[in-house]
Protein backbone atom coordinates (compact mmCIF):
# COMPACT_ATOMS: atom_id res chain seq x y z
CA UNK A 1 0.00 0.00 0.00
CA UNK A 2 1.07 3.39 -1.01
CA UNK A 3 0.62 6.61 0.37
CA UNK A 4 -2.07 7.84 -2.04
CA UNK A 5 -4.02 3.92 -1.04
CA UNK A 6 -3.38 4.62 2.52
CA UNK A 7 -5.08 8.22 1.59
CA UNK A 8 -7.94 6.80 0.43
CA UNK A 9 -8.79 3.82 2.61
CA UNK A 10 -7.93 5.91 5.83
CA UNK A 11 -10.43 8.88 4.32
CA UNK A 12 -12.90 6.31 3.07
CA UNK A 13 -13.03 4.50 6.87
CA UNK A 14 -13.32 7.76 8.53
CA UNK A 15 -15.77 9.36 6.16
CA UNK A 16 -13.88 12.26 5.62
CA UNK A 17 -11.92 14.05 2.33
CA UNK A 18 -8.51 12.96 1.34
CA UNK A 19 -7.29 15.80 1.12
CA UNK A 20 -7.97 16.31 5.00
CA UNK A 21 -6.41 12.88 5.76
CA UNK A 22 -3.21 13.71 3.49
CA UNK A 23 -2.81 17.00 5.32
CA UNK A 24 -3.08 14.83 8.81
CA UNK A 25 -0.09 12.96 7.63
CA UNK A 26 1.87 15.63 6.01
CA UNK A 27 1.87 16.89 9.48
CA UNK A 28 2.37 13.45 11.44
CA UNK A 29 5.65 13.24 9.00
CA UNK A 30 7.36 16.68 10.08
CA UNK A 31 6.20 16.31 13.63
CA UNK A 32 8.35 12.72 13.47
CA UNK A 33 10.93 14.44 12.04
CA UNK A 34 11.01 17.28 14.47
CA UNK A 35 10.97 15.22 17.26
CA UNK A 36 13.86 12.95 16.06
CA UNK A 37 15.68 15.66 15.24
CA UNK A 38 15.56 16.79 18.99
CA UNK A 39 15.83 12.93 20.20
CA UNK A 40 12.18 12.87 21.43
CA UNK A 41 11.05 9.49 21.48
CA UNK A 42 7.49 8.89 19.48
CA UNK A 43 5.02 6.32 20.80
CA UNK A 44 1.67 5.46 19.65
CA UNK A 45 0.70 3.17 22.01
CA UNK A 46 -0.22 -0.60 20.65
CA UNK A 47 0.50 0.43 17.05
CA UNK A 48 4.65 2.43 16.93
CA UNK A 49 7.67 3.36 18.38
CA UNK A 50 9.98 5.97 16.60
CA UNK A 51 13.00 6.52 18.09
CA UNK A 52 17.00 7.96 17.58
CA UNK A 53 19.41 5.62 18.18
CA UNK A 54 23.24 5.75 18.05
CA UNK A 55 25.36 3.29 16.13
CA UNK A 56 29.07 3.51 17.60
CA UNK A 57 32.09 3.24 15.39
CA UNK A 58 33.21 -0.29 14.22
CA UNK A 59 35.67 -1.60 11.02
CA UNK A 60 33.90 -3.93 8.92
CA UNK A 61 34.83 -5.65 5.60
CA UNK A 62 34.06 -5.26 2.01
CA UNK A 63 33.08 -8.41 1.06
CA UNK A 64 33.88 -8.19 -2.15
CA UNK A 65 38.10 -7.68 -2.01
CA UNK A 66 38.29 -8.92 1.82
CA UNK A 67 39.35 -5.59 2.97
CA UNK A 68 38.80 -3.54 6.27
CA UNK A 69 37.07 -0.30 6.46
CA UNK A 70 36.68 1.76 8.93
CA UNK A 71 32.67 2.81 9.41
CA UNK A 72 32.27 6.11 11.63
CA UNK A 73 29.88 6.37 14.37
CA UNK A 74 26.43 7.69 12.64
CA UNK A 75 22.58 8.35 14.04
CA UNK A 76 19.92 5.85 13.37
CA UNK A 77 16.05 5.76 13.28
CA UNK A 78 14.71 2.61 15.26
CA UNK A 79 11.09 1.68 14.42
CA UNK A 80 9.02 -0.99 16.72
CA UNK A 81 5.81 -2.15 15.93
CA UNK A 82 3.31 -2.16 18.77
CA UNK A 83 1.19 -5.03 20.25
CA UNK A 84 -1.83 -4.36 17.76
CA UNK A 85 0.63 -4.55 14.90
CA UNK A 86 2.63 -7.34 17.01
CA UNK A 87 -1.09 -9.43 17.12
CA UNK A 88 -2.07 -8.67 13.27
CA UNK A 89 0.91 -10.30 11.79
CA UNK A 90 1.33 -13.03 13.92
CA UNK A 91 -2.72 -14.12 13.23
CA UNK A 92 -1.65 -14.79 9.46
CA UNK A 93 -1.07 -17.85 8.47
CA UNK A 94 2.64 -18.39 7.27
Amino acid sequence: MNKAELVSAIAKRADVPSATVDAVLAGLQEELVEAITRGEKVAVSGLITVERTQRSARTGRNPQTGESIDIPAANAVKVTAGSNLKKAASSVPV
